[in-house]
């Protein structure tokens, strides 16, 4: 899978050399090494990088650029949402190995490894849930049969996402304007202090649920207009 610019991509720090990080990349069956400069760990100055970044951590990184085969990451550009979805990933791909140990034992980590030269592990197992024979290239058919069984017995532990937007209104029956304008999502929405509230979207994943919150932020920034003052700021 080739890496381009703009990718996040789920790093390990390997070793902190003078002034460069150098982090071993994740990236689907390949390993890559890259290297992020101090200006991208963090934004202002930074006086110890082991303030941010030591040997053995996972973080997420942003390809910069990949020339001559150096790939130059940053760490400070990396949005909250755009960590949440790759860490969301890596859970799925661990707790997707944990499953294939417990039905191959000592064989689950080469049997991933063949599987992970197609892509990742959690995407292949999904499409394994209703066809048993796609399971059947890499074990025997007990083995593929018991895992499917798993798959389809498991229950998808739902995503929660949270999200702070302001709502006020200055015309005469402005609070029953905003009563108005938050009741199609009351059972969604909280109220945390003058004029500010929370939205709270599941999903089956981080994505998912963040598609729902943008969604109905929107919803209610259409209807605020002319009305009401709707105010929302990605981070």
């Amino acid at each position: 899978m080739e890496l381009e610019e703009g990718d996040t991509v789920l790093c390990i720090v390997e070793r902190i050399f003078g002034t460069t990080v150098f982090v071993k990349i994740e990236n689907g069956p390949e390993t890559r090494e890259g290297t992020i400069i101090t200006s991208e760990i963090a934004p202002g100055r930074i006086r110890n990088l082991r303030d941010y970044v030591v040997p053995g951590k996972k973080i997420v990184c942003k390809v910069l650029s990949t020339n001559n085969n150096n790939i130059h990451l940053s760490l400070r550009r990396v949005t909250l949402k755009e960590k949440k979805e790759i860490m969301e990933k890596y859970e799925k791909e661990k707790s997707s190995l944990s499953i294939l140990k417990s039905v191959l034992k000592e064989k689950a980590e080469q049997v991933a490894e063949k599987i992970k030269e197609q892509g990742f592990l959690y995407d292949f197992l999904q499409q394994c849930k209703e066809n048993p024979k796609k399971l059947e290239k890499y074990m025997n058919r007990e083995d593929a049969e018991k895992i499917c069984k798993i798959l389809n017995e498991k229950k998808e532990k739902q995503v929660e996402v949270k999200k702070q937007f302001s709502l006020t209104s200055n015309k005469e029956n402005g609070l029953e304007i905003i009563k108005q304008i938050l009741l199609p999502y009351k059972s969604q929405v909280t109220y945390i202090s003058a004029g500010k509230y929370m939205i709270k979207t599941k999903g089956e994943n981080y994505k998912k649920a963040e598609q729902e919150a943008e969604r109905i932020l929107k919803e209610m920034e259409s209807s605020s207009k002319g009305n009401a003052k709707f105010e929302y700021k990605e981070k």
